[in-house]
């Protein structure tokens, strides 16, 4: 992975050469920004440049031995941990290194941009949780005792530290916050609030932000192939998202059932139709743990456009066809006395998805308070 590779983020390439060429790269650096921003393509391009043996002052070279084992990602000091549990093919002790192949094929189909579902879905976690455990945390320790066996700096990728089981991070913090010489910690994360301050206080801080529209428009028509018009359209529904464009691109999905679920749902809670209210509950636990998650992100995004719209600020909704009609439709119904009730349901109820609670409670109770909320005036 090359600097070149990766859509937009300039000022952070830069900021992340003059380290290596000021000699003044931090053991530990969290990259936290959200989903499709190319947190994890950026700490492979960090990594590649480092110990590249004939970078320019722009970039890798991309053909040095390094460089090339890199690419694969099969560099001997380069290694990694990610959220696992039990599956049907690694039914006990499971252990980032256990799943290495599946890792090492998606990053490298996806070009580094990978989500949490994605992760969870190539390893067949159903609805589970991945976590990091106290053995990864071993491993760790195991690992950077070693002496790097061919490149300067032995580098140490952790994905989605805010995973890491909090019994388990006290394993970490000595050598995160003291390692072995020439070793680079580089975690990444999209939920800091999530992320222990044991951990945040031993990391230095990269934020990312999510693509604008000419970054993420042009990545599209460079490296997907899409024409500009497919790329305008797309721009809407990904926002800033270069993950979730591409999966629009590869698949023809887009935000539209978590638009029509929504609008279903809203229906259905006004006229107060408990029957319907059911039934709608069983096809919400149906989707998965990562699906019911984006759905409530779903939901904060559009009550979000229908207070933007009863403001008169309709230029700010990223939306059209019949998802802007249902904005400007529903827009009477979302106002001062119930938004923060809604905002603070929906960040709870995903909250408590990711902690496993039961769909079927959490989104029967839910429906049952948008009963009332959706007639507060």
């Amino acid at each position: 992975m090359k600097f070149s590779d990766i859509a937009g983020q300039e000022e952070i390439k830069y900021r992340l050469r003059k380290t290596v060429s000021d000699n003044r790269v931090s053991h530990a650096q969290l990259f936290l920004g959200p989903e499709g921003s190319g947190k994890l393509a950026m700490a492979l391009a960090y990594a590649q440049y480092i110990n590249c043996t004939a970078r320019t002052p722009e970039d890798s070279c991309g053909t040095c031995p390094s460089c090339i084992k890199y690419a694969k990602l099969a560099h001997p000091d380069l290694h990694f941990i990610y959220p696992v549990t039990t599956t049907k093919e690694i039914d006990k002790d499971p252990i980032s290194k256990k799943f290495i192949h599946h890792w090492r094929a998606l990053v490298e189909s996806s070009g580094g941009y990978v989500s949490l579902a994605d992760w969870y879905q190539k390893i067949g976690l159903e609805n589970k949780q991945g976590i990091i455990n106290s053995e990864d945390c071993n491993e760790i320790i195991k690992t950077l005792s070693y002496k790097s066996y061919e490149s300067e700096y032995k580098v140490m990728i952790i994905w989605m530290i805010e995973k890491l089981y909090h019994a388990a991070a006290p394993k970490i913090l000595k050598i995160l916050e003291e390692p072995p010489d020439k070793t680079l910690f580089l975690l990444i994360s999209e939920h800091n609030d999530l992320i222990l301050p044991t951990i945040l206080s031993r990391t230095q801080l990269v934020k990312f932000r999510a693509l604008n529209d000419d970054e993420l428009i042009s990545a599209l028509t460079m490296n997907e192939s899409a024409d500009s018009a497919a790329a305008g359209r797309i721009r809407y529904v990904a926002n800033g998202n270069l993950n979730l464009a591409r999966k629009i691109i590869q698949t023809g999905e887009s935000d539209q059932s978590n638009f029509e679920l929504f609008r279903n749902w809203m229906r259905i809670c006004y006229k107060k139709d408990v029957a319907e209210i059911h039934k709608l509950t069983a096809e919400f636990h149906s989707l998965g743990r990562e699906k019911q998650k984006k759905f409530f992100s779903y939901a904060l995004k559009a009550t979000r456009y229908c207070l933007m719209n009863s403001i008169g600020n309709e230029n700010a909704i990223r939306a059209e066809g019949e998802e802007l009609k249902f904005i400007r439709d529903f827009t009477p119904f979302i106002n001062q006395a119930n938004i923060n009730l809604l905002n603070e349901a929906f960040n709870t109820a995903s909250y408590h998805i990711e902690r496993n609670g039961s769909a079927n409670i959490i989104f029967m109770d839910l429906s049952l308070k948008m009963t009332g909320w959706l007639r507060l005036r």
